[in-house]
C-alpha cells in the first residue's frame, strides 16, 4: 500500500440537502450576529441564524467577558436601537452588576450577568422571528461571479446548504468573507495580532475590602510579585476584575500572547495556557491584594476572549484619521466612541509604554464620537454579503475601537436593516437607497444625529 503524506489531499464529495432557503443568512450569533438577526426579522426578511457555540452572545456571554464597554460618549447613547432594547432588558431582568445604575452616565462600564443576558438573547431572537439552531459551524460557501449562492453548514445532524438571498458575515473572525474570497487584513505589519484572554468568574471575593484597601489598582504591586518570581510572563497590563454581583468578580486577567483565532492549534494552545495561568493570578491576587483571600475559580470562558483576528477589506476603510477628526459621513449607519485600545502584543516594556499612551491620548472627550459609514459594511468582490462586528472594514486602530460589544451592535444592526431592505427591493447590497437605510435606522432608535 503506498503511503500518502500529510500534505496530500482527497477528495471529498457528498450531495447535500438544502435545509433552509431564506431572505437573509447569518453565520455567527455574538452581538453583532443578534441585532443583525432581530433587526432583519423585524423588518420583515426570513432569517436563518447559524451559531457555532451553545448560546448568542459570543465573548459577552460563552466567554465570560465580563463587563460592556461604553454605550455612549457621556452625553449621547451611541449605541441606540438593539442595544440600548438590550440593556433595558438586562436591568429589568436584575442581569447588571452592582455598580450599575441607570442614572450613570453612559460611557461607563456595565457588568455583565451571563446567564441572564443569554435568556435575553434566545427572548429577542424568538420575539423576532428568528430561526436559528445552535452548534452550527459554517463551513464552507458556495459563490458564482462575486455572488455567494449558498452557504455551507455541519451541525450533529450533518452538513447542510442554506441559500438565502443576502449573507451577513457576523462571525468575528470574517470567516464567511474569507471563504468567499474578499481581501483581509490580519494584525500588523508584521503579523503581530492582540493577545487574547481566557475570562473567568470567582466567587468569595469582598470587593468592599477591596476598595478601602487602597490597593484598587490591581497593576499595583505586580512588578514586586515578578521579582518574587510569581509568573511566568511579565504581563504589565492586568484589565482587572469586574463586580459581576456583591461577591463575585468577573475576571478580565491575563494574556494569552501569540494566539492566532482563526488557526484551531493555536487556539487550544492558548486555551490550555488560560486554564494554567490562572493558577498564578490566583496567587497573586490572594497574596498581593486586599479582598481577595478567599477567592475561588468558579470557571473559564468555553470561548477564549479574542480582540482580533481578520479584518475584511471593504468599499470605505475606517482609519486613525476619521477617529481623530470626528468623522461625519453621507452613508452612516451609527456613531461610537470607545478609545483605541490595541493591547500589546508581548511583554516587552517599550510596548507596554506604547499601549499606555495610546489609552490615555488616543480618545474622545465627552459627547465627541466618530461616524461608521455603510461602506465599512460591505467586502470588496461580494455583491450580496455584508458584515458586521469586530471584522468590518477598518485599519487596526479602529478596529480596536468599534471591536466592543457595543460597537457590534450598531454595526449589526445596521447590516440586518440593510439586508431587509435589499431583499424587498430585490437589489444587491451596493445598490440599497441609503437614505431610506438610515430612516429605517433612525426610526428603530439608531443615534444619526447627522441625518437629515
Amino acid at each position: 500500500m503506498t503511503k500518502r503524506s500529510q500534505t496530500d489531499g482527497i477528495v471529498f464529495q457528498r450531495e447535500i440537502p438544502i435545509r433552509h432557503d431564506v431572505d437573509v443568512f447569518i453565520a455567527g450569533g455574538g452581538p453583532a450576529g443578534i441585532s443583525a438577526a432581530v433587526a432583519a426579522g423585524r423588518q420583515g426578511a426570513r432569517v436563518f441564524l447559524a451559531e457555532g457555540h451553545t448560546c448568542f452572545g459570543g465573548m459577552g456571554t460563552a466567554a465570560l467577558v465580563p463587563a460592556f464597554m461604553q454605550f455612549g460618549d457621556g452625553v449621547n447613547f451611541l449605541a441606540g436601537g438593539i442595544g440600548e432594547e438590550v440593556l433595558t432588558r438586562l436591568r429589568s431582568a436584575d442581569g447588571t452588576g452592582p455598580d450599575d445604575k441607570t442614572e450613570n452616565s453612559n460611557d461607563a462600564t456595565v457588568g455583565i450577568k451571563v446567564e441572564v443576558l443569554k435568556r435575553v438573547y434566545d427572548e429577542l431572537a424568538a420575539d423576532a422571528g428568528v430561526d436559528f439552531t445552535f452548534q452550527t459551524q459554517l463551513i464552507g460557501v458556495e459563490t458564482d461571479a462575486g455572488r455567494v449562492t449558498a452557504a455551507v453548514c455541519a451541525a450533529k445532524s450533518g452538513i447542510f446548504a442554506v441559500k438565502a438571498k443576502i449573507y451577513i458575515d457576523c462571525t468575528g473572525d470574517g470567516d464567511l468573507a474569507y471563504l468567499a474570497g474578499a481581501p483581509f487584513e490580519k494584525g500588523d505589519e508584521q503579523g503581530n495580532l492582540m493577545p487574547g484572554t481566557l475570562c473567568s468568574l470567582w466567587a468569595n471575593v469582598d470587593f468592599k475590602a477591596w476598595k478601602k484597601s487602597g490597593l484598587s489598582n490591581e497593576n499595583v504591586r505586580l512588578e514586586e510579585a515578578f521579582k518574587d518570581n510569581i509568573f511566568t510572563h511579565h504581563d504589565r497590563h492586568l484589565p482587572g476584575m469586574w463586580p459581576v454581583s456583591d461577591n463575585i468578580g468577573g475576571g478580565n486577567i491575563g494574556h494569552t500572547f501569540g494566539v492566532d483565532g482563526t488557526d484551531e492549534k493555536s487556539l487550544t494552545d492558548a486555551l490550555v495556557w488560560g486554564r494554567k495561568s490562572m493558577l498564578e493570578y490566583e496567587r497573586y491576587y490572594k497574596e498581593y491584594l486586599k479582598g481577595f483571600e478567599r477567592m475561588e475559580l468558579v470557571a473559564t470562558g468555553s470561548l477564549l476572549g479574542l480582540r482580533e483576528t481578520r479584518r475584511i477589506m471593504g468599499d470605505y476603510v475606517l482609519c486613525l484619521d476619521d477617529f481623530k477628526s470626528r468623522a461625519v459621513f453621507d452613508d452612516e449607519i451609527g456613531r461610537y466612541s470607545y478609545p483605541v485600545d490595541i493591547h500589546p502584543a508581548g511583554t516587552d516594556e517599550a510596548d507596554f509604554e506604547k499601549f499606555k499612551d495610546e489609552w490615555e491620548n488616543m480618545r474622545l472627550g465627552r459627547g465627541e464620537n466618530y461616524g461608521i459609514p455603510y461602506r465599512c459594511l460591505v467586502p470588496k468582490k461580494l455583491t450580496n454579503v455584508l458584515m458586521a462586528g469586530r471584522c468590518i472594514s477598518t485599519d487596526r486602530y479602529m478596529q480596536s475601537s468599534v471591536r466592543v460589544m457595543p460597537g457590534c451592535y450598531i454595526t449589526g444592526q445596521a447590516a440586518g436593516v440593510a439586508a431587509a431592505l435589499a431583499v424587498k427591493k430585490d437589489t444587491d447590497t451596493r445598490s440599497i437607497n441609503i437614505a431610506e437605510l438610515q430612516t429605517r435606522l433612525v426610526r428603530i432608535g439608531a443615534y444619526l444625529p447627522n441625518v437629515k
